[in-house]
């Protein structure tokens, strides 16, 4: 009797990029992987802050009340969330928060909506205790995923709130290789095979 393996599935885990990774668009990246499965994957870069506009702004922008939000969670950064769909916004947020069928939950302790009700709720006080707003999405096809880690270009660590929704934004991507137990200057860019 065959066995198969079971397929491999990171949702709600961290990809961490290795130093391999070029380009300014992935180097040290933290991605959160929403979804993982058969037919691809999707990712929000939680480290890479826009510096152009902040949560303020965007609402602003988008004519989005603020009467009723707590003063320092408009002063919250946008993140570049990955190269597809830049102009979509996502919200990456603590389950406390739904928006019915627009909410994905990913786990206990995570969930992603991308409409305007969590940014109208967010400007009115009444969204997620905890938020991260990306634009765009990192997105991988079938196996695609799979092969880069097998290539080293990503390692995977636990996501936890705390890694996720907190701290200094350059210091993510450290904190995300210390979960693992990995001093980042002795991380190699090749990847070695036995």
């Amino acid at each position: 009797m065959d066995v198969q393996p079971e397929p491999l599935n990171l949702t709600g885990v961290l990809l961490i990029a290795m130093p391999g990774v070029v380009g300014d668009m992935f180097a040290q990246t933290v991605v959160f992987l929403c979804a993982h499965g058969p037919n691809g994957a999707m990712g929000l870069i939680v480290n890479k802050p826009v510096p152009q506009i902040g949560l303020a702004e965007m609402l602003r922008q988008l004519k989005v009340t603020t009467t009723g939000a707590p003063e320092g969670e408009l002063s919250q950064p946008i993140y570049f969330g990955g190269p597809v769909e830049p102009e979509r916004g996502f919200v990456l947020h603590s389950p406390d928060y739904c928006g019915g069928e627009a909410t994905l939950r990913v786990n206990d302790a995570f969930a992603m909506s991308s409409t305007m009700e969590i940014l109208s709720d967010i400007g009115r006080g009444q969204g997620p205790a905890q938020a991260v707003m990306t634009l765009g999405y990192a997105g991988w096809a079938p196996g695609q995923l799979e092969a880069e880690i097998s290539q080293n270009a990503w390692l995977t660590t636990d996501a936890t709130p705390a890694l996720v929704f907190t701290g200094p934004d350059s210091d993510k991507w450290t904190a995300a290789l210390a979960e693992l137990g990995v001093d980042p200057l002795s991380l190699s860019a090749t990847a070695g095979h036995a």
